[in-house]
């Protein structure tokens, strides 16, 4: 895009460059002003402007917490009203997922407590949303993409046993305390800041539901980047060990996500279906075909 108009004050941007990292949909800038400040720009579909603006104060209301994030400044639509914007603070740091590697073993655990509870921080946000019949719909949901997942064409040796433990414990979703969600809360999406501290990005998933939810990326992404680091995650979550019920509950989502991740892969390519294939097959072999609920890597 050679010109973005219609955004107060963007007249004073020195610096445009695209951020192509992510699987988001949204067009996403690098912005620095005049007087040197960073922020990033997201830009959507006029379409968006209602999703966008309850994201937009969803994030204000993540914003009043103590730790480094990307912070919203405006939201609205631009070019002539064709798409919707966000601005938002840019988190300075490196990409914790590029950099966690470089640290000590005890570190890079350390660094997964510190991300465990500022997640915990962000679920402690009083959730006003009335969701009476998230139970039935979550359930539906995730049958049904089971069945998707049974009928393409990228199917996994040993699956039966992920989809067999699927449906036999779908009714653990039930009496749910539902909390405000990131959405999309791993590795990929925290910064290492100058600071030394966790810094969080990418709240465009944002939404309302389980806790445990948030976890399941961390068996696609933490855990294979590094051990130590969602080891640290979840005891800074639990400020120690979890609870029985929050491992059977992860080994659900656990066990739909890495089928239903191939299907979702199939319009980025071969490349992104055959990770998400070799993903669904390490954690087969973690969770023993899900004859287990704690996954070896933890135990």
């Amino acid at each position: 895009m050679d010109t973005i108009t219609g955004i107060p004050n963007s007249e004073a941007w020195m610096r445009i460059e695209p951020v192509l990292k992510g699987w988001s949909s949204d067009k996403k800038f690098y912005i620095e002003t005049g007087v040197g400040q960073k922020l990033l720009l997201r830009l959507s579909s006029r379409e968006d402007l209602e999703r966008k603006q309850i994201e937009y104060e969803l994030i204000k209301r993540v914003n009043q917490l103590d730790f480094p994030m990307s912070r919203v400044i405006d939201c609205g639509v631009c070019n002539d009203e064709q798409n919707t914007y966000m601005l938002l603070s840019w988190v300075e740091g490196r990409p914790l997922e590029e950099c966690v590697l470089l640290f000590s073993e005890a570190v890079q655990y350390q660094l997964g407590v510190q991300a465990g509870r500022v997640l915990k921080k962000i679920h402690s946000i009083p959730n006003d949303n009335i969701l009476s019949n998230w139970e039935a719909n979550m359930q539906a949901k995730i049958l049904t993409r089971v069945m998707n997942y049974e009928s393409c064409p990228y199917r996994v040796e040993g699956d039966e046993t992920a989809i067999t433990y699927v449906r036999e414990n779908i009714g653990l979703l039930s009496h749910i305390e539902k909390v405000y969600q990131h959405g999309d809360f791993h590795i990929g999406n925290l910064i290492y800041t100058i600071q030394g501290q966790i810094g969080v990005i990418d709240f465009n998933r944002s939404d309302s539901g389980d806790y445990v939810e948030e976890f399941y990326k961390l068996q696609a992404f933490d855990r294979e980047r590094s051990v130590p680091f969602a080891r640290g995650r979840i005891h800074g979550y639990f400020d120690g060990e979890p609870p029985k019920e929050f491992w059977a509950r992860l080994a659900l989502y656990v066990a739909y996500s890495s089928l239903f991740s191939i299907v979702w892969a199939i319009p980025y390519g071969a490349a992104d279906i055959e990770g998400m294939r070799e993903r669904c097959e390490v954690a087969l072999a973690d969770y023993g075909g899900f004859k287990r609920v704690v996954p070896g890597w933890y135990v």
